[in-house]
C-alpha cells in the first residue's frame, strides 16, 4: 500500500538521499530547515527499485526533520511523514506546486502505515519532532495535516494537549492530496483503503528475493535426492507463496492470510500428490505415504509464506497478526515435519530396497 512520503529529497547542504544535518540555527536555536523538491531523480526512482527488490532494506531513508517545498511562508500547511523514502517522495511529488512544510519524523526507515502499526509514527515522536524543530516559531497556525494510515498511532488529543498543534487527516493516498486541499474535506473514496492488483504485485519482489537461496539451495538437493518432480514441487510451494498468494488474495475463501495460504497450498500440491499417487511400482502404503507428503509439505510452506503478507496489506490489523501466528504456527509446524518424515521415511525405504 502506498502511503504519502519517500527521499529524492535535495538537502540544504546540497546533498541527495540521507542529506546531512545542517546544524543548527545560531539566532533561533533550533534545527535548520532542510530543502526538498517535488521532482523525482533518476537517483530517487532507483532508489525505489532497490527498496522494492530488498537491497539495504533498511537504507532507504531521509534525515529526520523539517523540510520546505517551494516557498512557504509562515502561513503555510505543514504536513507529517515519515523518514523512509518511498513515503516521503510520494508525499512531495504529489505536492508540486504547492509550498509547504514537510515535517519528517525518525521512523527507523520505516513507512507510515507500518510506523504506525510499530508505535514510531507516533504522539511521542510527533510532539518531539515539533519541539526540536521550532516549527512553533516557523508558523503561525497550529495545524498539520497527517496522513490517514498515521492515525493508529497518533492521539491527536495528546498532541493538541502537549504541543498545542491540532491534527487534520488527509487521504489514505498521497495523489488526492490536491483535491484535498481544495476543502480539506476528505471524500468517502479518499478515505477508503484500496488494495489493488498494482499494490500487491509490487510487494512480490522483496518477499521473493528473501527465500529465493533457500529455495534454490533445497530444490538442488531433492533433485538429487527425490528426482525433478521433487524439485519442482519445492520451487512450486515458494512460487505460490510469494507471488500466486499477493496476486489472488482477495479471490482466496476466508479471512485469515495462513488458511488462505493452506487453501492455496492444497491446490497447487493436487498435481504432486496424483503424480506420486499413481506412480509405478510403489507398495500401496508408500504410494499412499508418497501422495500425502507433497499434501503436507506443501500447503505448510505456502501458508508460512502467506502470513508474512499479514504486515503489508489492509487485511489485518496488529492483533489479528498475533492471533494468526499464535494459531497457525503449530499447524504448519506439524504438517512440516510430519511432510519431512514421511519424505526421509520413503527415502530410507528406498535405500534399503523396500520399495
Amino acid at each position: 500500500m502506498t502511503d504519502e512520503t519517500a527521499p529524492g529529497n535535495t538537502g540544504c547542504c546540497g546533498g541527495g538521499q540521507n542529506t546531512a544535518n545542517c546544524g543548527f540555527d545560531t539566532q533561533t536555536g533550533h534545527r535548520e530547515i532542510l530543502s526538498a523538491t517535488s521532482t523525482l531523480t533518476f537517483a530517487d526512482r532507483l532508489d525505489h527499485f532497490y527498496a522494492r527488490w530488498g537491497v539495504d532494506r533498511m537504507g532507504h531513508r531521509v534525515d529526520p526533520g523539517l523540510y520546505r517545498l517551494g516557498e512557504p511562508t509562515p502561513d503555510s500547511p505543514v504536513f507529517v511523514s515519515a523518514n523512509y523514502t518511498l513515503s516521503f517522495d510520494a508525499l512531495r511529488s504529489a505536492l508540486e506546486g504547492f509550498d509547504c512544510y514537510i515535517l519528517v519524523l525518525d521512523t527507523k526507515g520505516i513507512n507510515v502505515w507500518c510506523a504506525a502499526g510499530k508505535g514510531t509514527f507516533g504522539t511521542d515522536e510527533l510532539v518531539k519532532r515539533i519541539e526540536y524543530t521550532g516549527l512553533t516559531g516557523i508558523v503561525r497556525h497550529r495545524k498539520l495535516i497527517l496522513p490517514q494510515l498515521g492515525a493508529p498511532g497518533v492521539s491527536w488529543p495528546e498532541v493538541i494537549r502537549r504541543s498545542g498543534f491540532s491534527v487534520e487527516y488527509g487521504p489514505v493516498r498521497a495523489e488526492d492530496l490536491p483535491e484535498y486541499l481544495k476543502t480539506h474535506t476528505a471524500t468517502p473514496a479518499m478515505r477508503r483503503v484500496r488494495f489493488p492488483v498494482r499494490d500487491r504485485a509490487v510487494l512480490i519482489p522483496v518477499e521473493l528475493v528473501h527465500v529465493a537461496l533457500p529455495a534454490i539451495v533445497v530444490a538442488i538437493v531433492l533433485y538429487f535426492l527425490a528426482g525433478p518432480v521433487s524439485s519442482l514441487a519445492a520451487v512450486t510451494a515458494v512460487v505460490a507463496g510469494t507471488v500466486l498468494f499477493p496476486l489472488l488474495l482477495p479471490y482466496i475463501p476466508t479471512r485469515d492470510f495462513s488458511m488462505k495460504g493452506f487453501i492455496l497450498g492444497f491446490v497447487v500440491s493436487l498435481p504432486f500428490a496424483a503424480w506420486y499417487a499413481a506412480g509405478p511400482g510403489l507398495p500401496g502404503w508408500a504410494g499412499l505415504l508418497a501422495a500425502v507428503t507433497p499434501l503436507l509439505l506443501i500447503p505448510a510452506v505456502t501458508a508460512y509464506l502467506a502470513l508474512n503478507f499479514t504486515g503489508s496489506t489492509p487485511f489485518t490489523s496488529r492483533t489479528g497478526v498475533k492471533k494468526e501466528i499464535f494459531r497457525y504456527v503449530k499447524p504448519m509446524t506439524g504438517m512440516a515435519v510430519a511432510g519431512v518424515l514421511f519424505g526421509i521415511l520413503l527415502g530410507v525405504s528406498r535405500l534399503m530396497g523396500v520399495i
